[in-house]
Order: structure tokens, then sequence, then C-alpha cells
């Protein structure tokens, strides 16, 4: 995720990084460029056409299918945007309840190898858990302990759990705690398995392809049929006007597809990593 001054207007217009769509668009730019080129010599200068043949009533077409393309971007945009929001709820979710289950823990027990044992397998959940968002290979060292998960499971993020409350039952059945503080951290548990569900959610289940074919389609043949009208009105200047038509509806599409999965390692996705660094350690100033 990009840390930025929201504030420093210049900078955004100035500066381009590896996010700026721009990069992305720009073989696409240039061939869309050479297309209104090559429709505007011929109706122009080949075919010589003009205002009055029909061909010019293109433009009557494009404004009203402006308002709705317009209207198709905002909530495909929204609509990423919301997932991106959600997955940030999630993982604020998961701060607290990692903290919440650090203090339990930190209170109910005094025997500190029990405590060491929580104060690493706590943070270990969130490390794991962004790596298996991130579809990333999971290291050995993580499960170096034999009440780990071995590494023939698939699913890390459930073994930690399930390490987790396997080791606070044993505090049970050694009475290091009570039934009730039991209830207690079961629910603590329980809510690190809900969290990751939500997150496995965004990331599985993506916009509809047809619905993302649909805004791609249309905003293809609405650039491609822009020099086609156009050219009259605008002469050669129709080519940098439809490039940048163009650049600002695939810009906005592009956006929409790199934030609906917020748990990647694109620019502009959520921070995983920097956010299980600080569960890390909120965790070791909690359990000592």
């Amino acid at each position: 995720m990009i840390s930025y001054n929201p504030k420093e207007w210049f900078s955004f217009i100035f500066r381009f990084h590896k996010a700026d769509t721009v990069r992305k668009l720009f073989p696409l730019m240039i061939g869309i460029a050479a297309y209104s080129a090559l429709v505007g010599y011929l109706e122009m200068e080949y075919w010589q056409l003009s205002k009055k043949d029909y061909i010019s009533n293109v433009t009557i077409m494009h404004s009203m299918l402006g308002f709705v393309i317009s209207l198709l971007l905002v909530f495909r945009t929204n609509t990423a945007y919301d997932r991106w929001w959600e997955g940030r709820k999630i993982w604020g979710a998961l701060v607290n309840n990692s903290r919440n289950l650090a203090l339990k823990i930190a209170v109910m027990l005094d025997d500190k190898e029990d405590k060491a044992i929580m104060r690493r397998l706590i943070p270990a959940y969130a490390h794991v858990l962004s790596l298996h968002l991130k579809n990333e290979d999971i290291s050995h060292e993580l499960f170096d302990d034999a009440t780990l998960a071995p590494d023939h499971y698939n699913h890390k993020p459930n073994q930690i759990a399930k390490t987790i409350m396997a080791k606070v039952n044993d505090l049970y059945k050694e009475e290091k705690i009570t039934g009730d503080q039991l209830i207690i951290l079961n629910a603590e548990v329980q809510s690190l398995t809900d969290i990751c569900g939500a997150c496995e959610r965004i990331k599985n289940t993506p916009i509809p392809y047809s619905y993302s074919a649909f805004i791609k389609k249309f905003i293809f043949f609405y650039v491609m049929t822009l020099p086609l009208g156009y050219s009259f009105q605008l002469s050669y200047y129709v080519i940098p006007v439809v490039v940048f038509i163009f650049y600002v509806l695939a810009s906005l599409e592009l956006i929409a597809e790199e934030i609906e999965d917020p748990f990647g390692t694109d620019a502009n996705d959520l921070p995983l990593d920097k956010i299980a660094d600080n569960i890390r350690k909120n965790v070791e100033e909690l359990i000592y």
C-alpha cells in the first residue's frame, strides 16, 4: 500500500509510480492513437466525407451512451472499493481480537513457559494468514515446533488456530484456567477462524465474469467508434482526445480490478505484512 499525503496536489499530477495506469495502458494508447489517425485520414483525406454525411451522426450515439458508461464505471469502482474497505475492516478486527486474546492470556496465566508459547502463536496466525491470502510459500521455520502444523497441510492458518485451541484446552485440563476462562478464550480463538473465512470469501469471489467482460467490451467499442464521428469536428486533434478518453475509462477499470482483491501484492493492496508485524509487537508487549 502506498503511503502519501492527500493534500499534496502537485505531487500527484507530476509524479508517476509503478501503480500508475499509464505504464499498463501505454501500448494500447499507442494503438488507439494509430487507429484514430487512420480513421481521420480515411474520412477526411481518402473518402473526403463531410459533416453532412450520415456517419457524423455517430456523435449522437456517444452522447447517449456516455451517461450509461459513466454509471457503469461508478458502480464498478464503488463495488471494488467496498471490497477493499471490507478487507481493511476485517484485518482491523484481527488486530483487536489478537490484542484481546493476548490481554486475557497475560492476565489468566502465570507460567512463563505457557505465556511464551502463546506469545509466539498469536502473531504467527496473522503472519501465516497474510502469506496464505497472497498464495505465497510459508516458511518451514514457522512450524519448527512439534506442536505446529507439518508442511503437508494446505491450510496453514487452520493449523495455527487448531494449535492455539489445543493449547488452551491443555491449560484447562491442567487446571491452569477455569471453565469460565476456557469459554472466554474459546470465543477469541473462534474469532480468528471467522476472520480467515471472511478474507477468503472476498478473495475467492471476484466480480461475475459476464459483468466484467461486458464493461471491457463496452469501453472498447465506445472508444473505437469515437473517431468515426468526431474526426469531422476535431480534425486530427481527434487523436489525443480519443487517447485521453480511453485512458480515463480504462484506468477506472484497471483500478477497480486492482483493489477488488485487497490481499495481493499490488501497490494499492492492503499492507498485510505491516499489520501482522504490528500485531506481533502488540502481543509481545502484552505477554511477557
